[in-house]
């Protein structure tokens, strides 16, 4: 055996073996992968095999694409076949809401390049005779789904990775992994040690253990997952017969169930209710190909339904019974990347359809350790979504709740329970006292909108315009007439010192540092000038500083700050996580509120927009920022959780005589909308340049150096190719929510990345991308937003609606 190798891959699942193949496609040969039994022996083995491009991320929906585009080539590679069945799959909706759904997915798949179709039922009982129309409302037809056998597909990636060079041990199980002190990798295994320069765990059904090995606790686990095969069906042979086609994939949200043909056969599977985890603290290092014991009793209800809207399976004997263990991710999403903290160890995990995902986690992975970038946007796959918050408990609960939810509809406005309430503030008592809808925020709950008095504080979830809608309208007028108050912990919050600060963040953002007192926004890019980062910083003293974003990036972010931080210890940087909480003030009459709890002059000639300072408020310590996301007069109030309830409640009683009201999340996000302010994660992601998304103003060419330079510099040459603009749409009771096509005369020109309805100007607005050439083609009505299957006239606008001047905020 090896004693030493440029990576080990630890794992022989789809996952293993595709991360494998892809780094020596990439170039690097010297790679070898440990499975500690033989290939596919977790659950690659016992999958149903079925693969499908579509996916609520349009980005992973990309990789899923190239993921099955994939599969001849490993077989050209390899010679080994994986069985390809592209049948084409259909999506069967039973309710109208169900069906809007599959509008919206097919609206996706517009500007992805995806051929989806939304047909009759009739349609699809034509493709699969065995479904009982009465039950379905109508279908979306997608031509790039299919199956394929798992343990040949496993195989090929791992023959097609030997091919170009690889290694492959069988049967070599690894005991411990340590880091040696020059940073490299001891993999010591039962058959003797490998050092290794990275590491990488695809260990599926004991990706926890391998991630223990080195005191991480990943947030995975494996569910129980049932289905079934029957035998020979006369209604399968008669239409293979009359057609020469198989059967279809067929997707049942009513049923929670999917089916295919297998053989001559039927293959149906479900996701339960009555779901089990398996082996939820520890997986044994014994278990292989196996399966678990069948209990058709917890599937029955169902089977139940499945009968019923498939009725010829009533007669069908059950040949066989699968019931085998596959691991989950809260969200249900992979889990890929670096480890924050662990030099070269990277994680590739999670991934429940392997063979939809596979290749794209591996194609992933591999960009990533030999170029330092995935090239995608995998923001939904990296590992670093997820802080120490994701503990083994809280995982487990949001595994089962996505699990029993894997056919069923997220609305956009529906917060999911399970696990929560998980973290807290201070205020969240007061809030819930006082009607607050909470959302979970990387974990944290967070004021959503405020129920009046007397009505019941619950999300009717919809897909159009809901029971919050006047409630979020009163909120934004209350801001924009008088002052309203909102709770915005749920930002990440760092510290920077040191004599090398103003170096280190300089060289990392765009944007020149400020002054001490004052504040700037700035971008932050990836060397190939991407955006991976959007923030506000405040300069306190020389050498301190205090950086705001988002904070479902904050490990991503502190993932790449510490790979950049200076060996000289000049600089350090730490998250404040909840050790800082926060209170926007806003509206005309923020100022005359902070002047009654403070003893600091805050005129507008004393206290400038864009000034940072730290002062008392409400005999509180605070870090005080003139700066408001709702683009009005504002300011953001930072302190110890230990003095929030008074700040609050100070802040609330000298407000009383303005009116001072609460508002929540969603009406941040309206407020926002009306001053054509983007959001990180949705207008701003690594997709796009900052010019792009018409951040250039934050970009400072003159600067000697940052991250990025010269690719921002190219596309401030050459002009970006799409930029971010803004629309006012023709809605009607439905607003767009993100991924829509945009069209312009007769064809999709771009999408939408977020929006809403600007409750204080009514209008219906949404921000999106297009080709720069029509970033100023503002003629009414010149474009299209489909909205729930709906083709919506949109017009384009260049100066927001609210405040174009931006007088309000420098008042």
């Amino acid at each position: 055996m090896k004693t030493h190798t440029q990576v080990v891959v630890i794992g022989g699942g789809v996952v293993g073996c595709s991360v494998l193949y892809h780094l020596t496609k990439l170039g690097w040969k010297d790679v070898t992968l440990v499975e500690r039994d033989e290939l596919t022996s977790g659950s690659s083995w016992h999958a149903a095999g079925g693969f499908h491009t579509l996916n609520g991320d349009p980005n992973v929906a990309q990789l899923q694409s190239y993921t099955v585009d994939l599969y001849k080539e490993l077989e050209e590679i390899s010679g080994q076949s994986c069985s390809l069945h592209l049948t084409g799959g259909v999506m069967l909706a039973d309710t109208p809401e169900r069906m809007d759904f599959l509008r919206l997915a097919q609206a996706k798949g517009r500007y992805l390049g995806m051929d989806l179709e939304l047909i009759s039922v009739s349609e699809a009982k034509a493709m699969f005779p065995i479904l009982d129309e009465k039950h379905f409302i109508g279908a979306l037809w997608d031509p790039v789904e299919g199956h394929l056998d798992p343990s040949g597909t496993t195989h090929a990636y791992a023959k097609a990775a030997r091919v170009n060079g690889a290694t492959v041990y069988r049967h070599t199980k690894v005991e411990e992994l340590v880091q040696t002190p020059d940073g490299t990798w001891d993999v010591i295994t039962n058959k003797g040690t490998i050092r290794a320069e990275h590491v990488v765990n695809a260990g599926g059904l004991w990706a926890r253990e391998c991630g223990r090995m080195v005191g991480i606790e990943l947030p995975v686990l494996a569910m129980e997952h049932m289905y079934l095969l029957t035998d020979e069906m006369p209604e399968v042979t008669a239409h293979n017969e009359a057609t020469g086609k198989e059967l279809i994939g067929v997707l049942d949200f009513g049923g929670e169930i999917y089916t295919r043909q297998e053989g001559k056969g039927i293959l149906l599977g479900t996701y339960e209710q009555n779901c089990r985890p398996w082996s939820p603290r520890e997986t044994p290092w014994d278990f292989g190909h196996e399966l678990l014991p069948p209990d058709l009793d917890r599937i029955a209800p169902e089977l139940e339904v499945g009968f019923e809207h498939f009725p010829a399976l009533q007669n069908a004997g059950i040949k066989q019974i699968i019931n085998g263990p596959f691991t989950f991710a809260p969200d249900g999403n992979p889990l890929v990347g670096p480890v924050r903290g662990l030099r070269n160890y990277w994680v590739a995990c999670g991934v429940m359809a392997g063979f939809s995902q596979g290749g794209g986690v591996g194609l992933t992975l591999a960009n990533w350790m030999i170029n330092g970038d995935p090239g995608y946007d995998i923001w939904g796959m990296d590992v670093a979504r997820y802080g120490s918050w994701a503990t083994l408990s809280y995982t487990n609960a949001k595994v089962r709740e996505n699990y029993r939810r894997r056919f069923r509809i997220r609305f956009p406005n529906e917060e999911l329970p399970a696990g929560r309430p998980h973290q807290t503030t201070p205020l969240y008592d007061r809030m819930l006292a006082q009607g607050a809808v909470m959302g979970d925020s990387w974990g944290l709950e967070t004021p959503l909108w405020f129920a009046p008095q007397g009505v019941e504080p619950k999300d009717v979830v919809s897909f159009r315009r809901s029971n919050d809608f006047d409630a979020i309208g009163a909120e934004c007028r209350a801001v924009r007439e008088s002052v309203g108050i909102t709770e915005i912990a749920n930002f990440a919050k760092y510290e920077i010192t040191g004599p090398g600060a103003e170096g280190f963040l300089s060289r990392l953002m765009t944007n020149t540092m400020p002054k001490v007192g004052r504040i700037v926004l700035t971008p932050m890019l990836n060397t190939s000038g991407k955006l991976i980062g959007d923030f506000t910083i405040a300069r306190a003293g020389e050498e301190k500083f205090y950086m705001f974003g988002s904070s479902q990036a904050e490990i991503t972010h502190m993932r790449w700050f510490e790979k950049h931080l200076t060996a000289d210890g000049s600089v350090a940087i730490r998250a404040l996580n909840l050790g800082w909480v926060g209170l926007s003030v806003a509206g005309p009459n923020a100022r005359k509120v902070l002047a009654k709890v403070t003893g600091d002059d805050v005129s507008g000639e004393a206290f400038r927009f864009m000034d940072f300072r730290e002062m008392d408020v409400a005999s509180a310590p605070c870090k005080v920022n003139r700066i408001s996301y709702t683009g009005d007069l504002g300011y953001e109030i930072w302190m110890a959780p230990e003095y929030e309830r008074q700040v609050y409640d100070a802040l609330m009683a000298a407000g009383a005589e303005f009116g001072i009201r609460n508002f929540g999340m969603r009406a941040l996000l309206s407020l926002r909308l009306e001053k054509n302010f983007g959001t990180w994660f949705r207008e701003f992601r690594p997709i796009y340049g900052p010019y792009e998304a018409d951040l250039g103003r934050f970009v400072k060419l003159s600067k000697e150096t940052f991250i990025g330079k010269e690719a921002a510099r190219t596309e401030f040459e050459e002009g970006p190719e799409r930029r971010r603009v803004t629309f006012v749409v023709d809605a009607l009771d439905a607003d767009v929510m993100g991924d829509e096509p945009v069209w312009h005369q007769g064809k999709v020109i771009g999408w939408i990345t977020s929006g809403g309805y600007a409750h204080f100007i009514g209008r219906s607005l949404a921000q999106g991308y297009v080709p720069a050439a029509l970033a100023e083609e503002t003629g009414k009505g010149a474009f299209e937003i489909e909205i729930l299957g709906d083709r919506r006239k949109a017009t384009l606008i260049i100066e927001p609606l609210f405040d174009p001047k931006a007088e309000r905020m420098r008042m």
